[in-house]
């Protein structure tokens, strides 16, 4: 069997992935990503989706399509002839689009399915206090993340780990999933497991008027609401009237009279808030305004006392 690919993807995740797929000699026809958004300072620069970037570099034709189900999409496409699509990191596809190709379509997914369907799987398994997580290649069905699997592959979460460093390590494993993926597809060597529906959880976006931290719980689990947000949407408080994002912290669990969310520090050193069994310790942090930075540069110009 021979594979002529098109793959679909936009950000950073995506790019091993397709990277993978180009440097061991896989036919990538196409690359369908988003199109290119205004952003920077005054969103006067044009950006180009990580994924794009990669394309061109490796002169492979890329369709950024406004909608999906455009006609003069979906003939650029045909003609591509690809009998297989790779989806990373990309949006929900039209059954129109899905079911073109003749070895069907496959997603790479940042979780256990059916554990954490949804949008944000890598945030939610953090806040939930998950140890371990990993990647999910599926074929993909109508509905959302449900498709049968093809394989899976775990990853242990660290106790302190964020959101954002669990998926850089995340990309990696799954770029290498999606080439066993193609490998045995191009085979005919694997076998689909049906999902089991009473085991779904569900991942949904996460918007930034959510990711305010109540204070008034367990210090596990604002750690885990702050590690599983961090670096973006990020978890906030407010301080002096100001946004404060939390960013890395630690926990001590230890009985105390401190209302939940009292700030307390030396002024120098360390700064931790009150939780309802504990504290959590802050390491980074981000005030409205200003840049990221760690808790003693934010001390040095900033005093409690």
């Amino acid at each position: 069997m021979s594979l002529r690919i098109v793959f679909m993807g936009t950000p950073e995740f995506a790019v091993p992935s397709l990277r993978i797929l180009v440097e061991n000699g896989y036919d990538v026809a196409g690359v369908v990503t988003a199109t290119d958004k205004r952003g920077g300072r005054g969103k006067k620069q044009l950006l180009e989706p990580a994924v794009k970037k990669y394309a061109v570099s490796q002169r492979i034709p890329v369709l950024q399509p406004a909608r999906l189900k455009d006609p003069a999409f979906l003939e650029e496409l045909r003609r591509l002839n690809a009998n297989l699509f790779v989806v990373v990191a990309f949006r929900m596809l039209p059954e129109v689009v899905w079911a073109l190709p003749e070895y069907g379509t496959f997603n790479l997914h940042g979780s256990l399915l059916p554990k954490y369907r949804g949008a944000a799987p890598i945030n939610w398994a953090i806040m939930e206090g998950e140890k371990e997580t990993g990647v999910t290649t599926f074929l993909i069905r109508q509905e959302i993340d449900t498709g049968d699997l093809i394989f899976q592959e775990k990853m242990d979460i660290g106790e302190n780990e964020t959101a954002g460093e669990v998926h850089d390590r995340m990309m990696e494993l799954g770029a290498r999933v999606v080439l066993k993926t193609v490998k045995a597809i191009e085979q005919g060597n694997y076998i689909l497991k049906k999902q089991d529906d009473s085991q779904a959880t569900k991942a949904p976006k996460i918007f930034h008027e959510t990711c305010e931290i109540n204070f008034n719980q367990p210090t596990q689990k604002v750690h885990d609401f702050i590690r599983g947000l961090s670096p973006y949407p990020a978890a906030w408080t407010t301080l002096n009237g100001k946004i404060l994002k939390v960013l890395k912290t630690t926990k001590e669990t230890v009985a105390h009279e401190h209302p939940p969310g009292t700030f307390l520090s030396d002024d120098k050193e360390w700064l931790k808030i009150a939780t309802a069994d504990g504290y959590v310790l802050v390491h980074e942090l981000q005030m409205e305004g200003r840049r990221r930075m760690n808790v003693q540069d934010f001390l040095n110009g900033f005093s409690f006392g």
